[in-house]
């Protein structure tokens, strides 16, 4: 309650200076938010060119997991149509793995209200099995068909998934210490003699970008994906090269690079 009038005064200043506190801090968000798109915008640019991964005419199919990346990958490939000189469709697809934090609705909502038409394909990936048995392998291995098939279905030549720079780094450890052999995510792949290559348009971005400008942009990113999440080796490998990086801040960059500078005579 207001006792008097000079009370009333301050508390009328303290709830305009809390207005203009807002309005400073969301056209600064604003502003770096249009600075952060321009910026992972020229990484995906630059992407999309060293590859050769989007020609006239293509048909892509972009792979709308629910979470940040493949978001962040759908506005920049559909804002990119509207300047590049070539032309392409984009058709957003969500494979539906039965994952409850995964809500296909708030989902479609949020893309309608954006201009996309969301097709959702759904799996089931325990096929009779017990979730404790469903591993990272079958429930990927069941995503990537069901991609496949959708292309097919759709038309599309191209399929893009949000894989970034953190990705495919990790992909390159995980491959080398689990697997014993040296190999990583190829940011464009052609598949079934070049019917169909998959693509990945956020191999030069990094993974805190991809967070700040989901962030920034508001996109509903569900706080959870695989039950497994916390336990797989993706999480051990990941938590490894952050350790790491307090010693080589560049050690995800050199890492990416070393793909591109393979020295067959040094290997066995």
């Amino acid at each position: 309650m207001v006792e008097n009038s000079d009370d009333c005064h301050y508390y009328i200043e303290d709830i305009g200076l809390r207005k203009k506190m807002l309005i400073e801090t969301q056209d600064a968000a604003e502003t770096r938010r249009g600075e952060l798109e321009r910026s992972v915008s020229k990484k995906v640019g630059r992407a999309i060119a060293d590859y050769d991964m989007i020609q006239d005419g293509d048909k892509i199919l972009v792979a709308v997991s629910g979470g940040k990346d493949s978001l962040v990958l759908l506005k920049l490939l559909s804002d990119r149509a509207t300047f590049v000189p070539i032309k392409y469709e984009i058709v957003a697809l969500h494979v539906d793995l039965g994952y409850k934090c995964v809500h296909k609705e708030t989902l479609q909502k949020f893309l309608r209200e954006k201009g996309f038409s969301l097709q959702i394909k759904s799996v089931d990936i325990l096929k009779g099995r017990p979730r404790a048995e469903i591993t990272c392998f079958w429930c990927s291995w069941n995503r990537r068909k069901a991609l496949f098939e959708a292309a097919r279905e759709h038309g599309c030549n191209k399929i893009a998934f949000g894989h970034h720079k953190d990705d495919i780094v990790q992909t390159v450890l995980m491959n080398l210490l689990f697997e014993g052999e040296v190999s990583g995510m190829s940011p464009k792949q052609d598949m079934f003699g070049g019917k169909v290559s998959l693509i990945r348009p956020l191999a030069y971005v990094e993974e805190p970008e991809t967070e700040e400008l989901a962030r920034l942009a508001g996109f509903p990113v569900p706080h959870c994906a695989c039950p497994n999440a916390k336990v797989t080796k993706r999480a051990v490998v990941r938590d490894f090269i952050n350790q790491l990086q307090d010693v080589c801040p560049s050690v995800k960059t050199n890492i990416f690079k070393s793909l591109q500078r393979v020295k067959k005579d040094y290997l066995l």
